[in-house]
């Protein structure tokens, strides 16, 4: 039964708000699996399948793009994206996460995580419904509007990954802690396999049309119709899932970590955890003893108030900043390789004959085929493997693991690249195999371990930063390493001589990331309190049982404020 007090029945009520704090969290920490945290878990999942989604779609958009608005060029490029502007809305999407991921990761912490949620999801929905009605005109090209909306676009999505690892974090139990944050990101392969079905989907429907052209240079009349009715489609479907999810969360109660070591409000937070027990949305205490509780009790709370000053000194200490070293670094090194290794693709999808066509719709069919096999050998059973063992291997170890393998995997695809390229699949081979240790490893660690290793006043920010980071490599991968590629190139020519160097130099930053891995801690089994050293805060010897008339409130009668001994 839910009491006036914001403490469960079985749980002794003491005036000490630091014990009660301790009491309250260990329901939360012990809790058995249950719907609530499938709830938790689709909510938070749902967002990063839009993520993944949208991020991912523009990857088969591009070619259709190049189609709708790049006839008129005439020669051997009719129809064909050029480089720089398909490399132009790639990174305005990068750009926006890191401003979506420093800005929602700051505000969470300062205004809450209620407040925030939901709203990086209509950033979202609004900007993909944008970008699938842009046009051009003749005082706009189509890549000016749709690095526009894809810079807000990015600025949505960033938000998504500090908002929703930290929500699912604060409300998970904590022996499935690392398999719930597991699953809400292996999302993403879902995303990306949802993409490549409705590009399979409106290719498949619009199949006469765009048997009528042999090659994208010829694509007119009604091939060039259906291809601009294509992108459209697959960007703007984008918005859907994410509209399914805004509901629920709009609605989400705030976390109870955050109420208490925040907001310092005892009761609230202690009704919240009781309803979120019994699957209720939030709880509903006594105001009025809610104000006398916030007004006695407010300063007795341990947990340091957030700010710049505390912030400095916090991470001024080596055993705090190293972490943030640890996982920002980490991150950074590991989405330089991350994304760098799509600049494979195309040469992958050809080795596996599942590149080109003879008509534009052989060529959009096997693009989309191409890419779900891809995903299905190698991505998604990564993410899931990781789903599976995270929570009795450990993050560190499996970080570990990941980083050395790729090292390897790298160094081989390097060092052997023209001798693979000439064998049967075995580039295929070593794609498949880096896609899956990318998720079965560092991919999937570097977005659990930031949001359990901070305290609950910086742990937003903190992830945001070094998701940031991270996205900061993705940028770094497309504007820099993209480019590199085709050092050595004849001008115009889509040859990519300088790409086994490449390999070789990703392999470094694998091995970097092994070393920067060194640095975070082991997440497996603790509560959040015992990674940020929060758990000191409920070390009280003044904790107080109170008499029985100070909480009639439990059987029923609100108690009299004015009745409880001063604090």
């Amino acid at each position: 039964m839910a009491t006036t007090t914001g403490v469960a029945d079985d749980v002794p009520y003491t005036l000490d708000p630091n014990e009660r704090r301790r009491q309250a969290l260990a329901q939360i920490d012990n809790a058995p699996f249950g719907w609530r945290h499938v709830r938790a878990v689709v909510v938070a999942g749902v967002g990063f399948f839009t993520d993944a989604y949208d991020l991912f779609a523009i990857n088969l958009a591009s070619a259709m793009l190049g189609v709708a608005f790049w006839q008129k060029v005439g020669g051997k490029n009719a129809g064909k994206i050029p480089s720089n502007s398909d490399t132009a809305i790639k990174i305005s999407t990068a750009t926006g996460n890191v401003i979506g991921q420093l800005v929602f990761g700051w505000l969470a912490d300062r205004v809450g995580r209620k407040r925030m949620y939901g709203l990086e999801l209509i950033i979202m929905i609004f900007a993909t419904l944008a970008q699938s009605l842009s046009s051009d005109s003749p005082s706009m090209s189509i890549v000016g509007v749709l690095v526009f909306w894809r810079l807000v676009m990015g600025i949505g999505i960033g938000g998504d990954y500090p908002l929703s690892s930290i929500i699912t974090s604060e409300f998970a139990t904590t022996k499935w802690r690392g398999a719930m944050m597991g699953s809400v990101f292996a999302m993403q392969g879902i995303g990306q396999f949802a993409a490549a079905i409705v590009a399979l989907i409106v290719t498949a429907g619009f199949k006469e049309s765009l048997m009528s052209a042999k090659t994208v240079a010829v694509c007119s009349g009604v091939c060039l119709i259906a291809v601009d009715k294509m992108w459209r489609v697959v960007i703007g479907f984008g918005a859907v899932p994410a509209c399914a999810a805004l509901y629920y969360r709009l609605t989400i109660p705030e976390t109870p970590r955050y109420t208490f070591d925040v907001v310092k409000d005892v009761v609230k937070a202690g009704e919240d955890i009781d309803a979120y027990i019994k699957g209720q949305a939030e709880g509903h205490p006594d105001e009025v003893l809610r104000a006398a509780a916030l007004k006695r009790s407010g300063d007795e709370l341990r947990a340091p108030k957030a700010g710049i000053r505390d912030f400095v000194a916090y991470y001024s200490q080596w055993k705090n900043g190293k972490i943030l070293l640890g996982t920002a670094g980490s991150w950074f090194f590991l989405d330089i390789a991350f994304y760098g290794l799509g600049l494979n693709n195309s040469i992958i999808l050809t080795a596996i004959g599942w590149g080109g066509g003879a008509n534009v719709y052989e060529i959009f069919y096997n693009s989309a085929v191409g890419n779900l096999i891809l995903i299905c050998a190698g991505a998604i059973p990564g993410y899931w493997v990781t789903v599976a063992v995270v929570d009795t291997v450990g993050r560190k170890p499996i970080q570990l693991m990941g980083f050395a393998m790729l090292t390897i995997l790298f160094l081989v695809i390097g060092f052997a690249y023209d001798p693979l390229k000439k064998s049967n699949n075995g580039l295929l081979a070593l794609y498949v195999l880096a896609q899956f240790f990318f998720n079965f490893g560092p991919n999937a660690t570097t977005f659990i371990v930031p949001g359990e290793c901070f305290p609950t006043r910086y742990r937003s920010t903190s992830h945001g930063f070094s998701a940031a980071c991270g996205k900061v490599g993705a940028i770094i991968a497309q504007a820099v390493f993209g480019p590199l590629a085709k050092k050595g190139a004849a001008p115009g020519s889509s040859d990519t001589p300088f790409l086994n160097h490449i390999m070789e130099i990703f392999a470094l930053f694998m091995l970097l990331g092994f070393f920067t891995s060194f640095l975070i801690p082991e997440t497996k089994r603790k509560t959040l309190e015992e990674l940020s050293g929060e758990d000191l805060y409920s070390s009280s010897p003044e904790s107080v049982i109170v008499p029985e008339k100070w909480v009639e409130g439990r059987n029923g009668q609100n108690p009299d404020p004015e009745t409880l001994p001063p604090v």
